[in-house]
């Protein structure tokens, strides 16, 4: 870090001179290393081996989107954790979830977290939805050098639009190649099934709770197929994280209200176990 020499406080000089509105600009400036895409790695043979996040959904209606995960992380073919949190807010409008290594997602959610707060600081004012996505873009390109050792970074984000009035999706590659989904979306290892789910029970008018209902079916019909995806788990009681984003800003779901969806989609399957739309209808 730079020396102190304009004031007599503990903080260095640049934290106290104007300048770009981006933190991720400034860290690269002052602290280069604390990013996580430079970090030097061991030269290895092999991916390797830490907790992956997995399954990821989202799906919009009107006057909003619903963005949720499961809970399960996995290392190689060991469960590394049962009740690890995938959803993040990133602001009062929008909303992460991560999938993929999951040390260095958390990590990214926090710094993407900042950046917004300080763009918002800095300006006066808050970034565009289309302008979050692609500083999201921008930090997932940075990690490409790791993601090509085997620690990806993949994420989906979600917002209202205050500006259009409506929910947006919008997915990435690990590249940090941006795509605005519409409708509905997955990543992760379950997200094949997931998608598959979503794609016979979507419709553009469903309204807000069928939508909750819809992303934890997506879930649990992701889990039935994909080792890696944890389903509801009623003996734990560990349900998935369930968040929803309107013009009133992002909400999460309490335990009480998660169980409840889940539990309704478990006792429909109990009744009509290969139903194609029991969680709707």
């Amino acid at each position: 870090m730079e020396a102190n020499t304009r004031s007599t406080g503990r903080l260095p000089a640049a934290f106290l001179t104007p300048g770009s509105s981006s933190f991720m600009d400034f860290l690269s400036e002052q602290s280069p290393s604390m990013l996580p895409g430079n970090r030097s790695l061991p030269p290895m043979q092999g991916a390797i081996q830490a907790p992956h996040g997995t399954t990821i959904v989202a799906a919009s209606f009107p006057g909003g989107v619903v963005l949720a995960g499961d809970r399960r992380a996995t290392m190689g073919n060991m469960i590394a954790q049962r009740d690890i949190e995938k959803v993040f807010p990133a602001d009062e409008y929008s909303a992460v979830g991560i999938a993929g290594t999951a040390g260095l997602a958390v990590e990214m959610v926090k710094l993407f977290q900042l950046e917004l707060e300080h763009f918002e600081k800095v300006e006066g004012a808050t970034l565009s939805l289309e302008g979050k996505a692609n500083r999201l873009s921008t930090m997932i390109r940075s990690n490409l050098a790791m993601a090509m050792q085997g620690l990806a970074v993949v994420p989906l984000f979600a917002g209202y639009d205050v500006d259009r009035g409506k929910g947006r999706i919008f997915s990435y590659d690990v590249t940090g190649g941006r795509s605005e989904e519409h409708g509905y979306a997955a990543t992760g290892s379950g997200s094949i099934f997931a998608r598959g789910s979503m794609k016979k029970l979507f419709r553009e008018d469903l309204t807000e709770e069928q939508t909750l209902t819809l992303v934890v079916q997506a879930l649990y019909d992701a889990a039935d197929d994909d080792s890696a995806t944890g389903g509801p788990d009623v003996a734990r009681r560990i349900y998935p994280i369930v968040t929803v984003i309107t013009d009133e800003g992002f909400r999460k779901l309490d335990d009480t209200e998660s169980s409840e969806i889940a539990r309704s989609i478990l006792e429909r399957r109990l009744e009509q176990p290969d139903g194609p739309r029991a969680a709707l209808l």
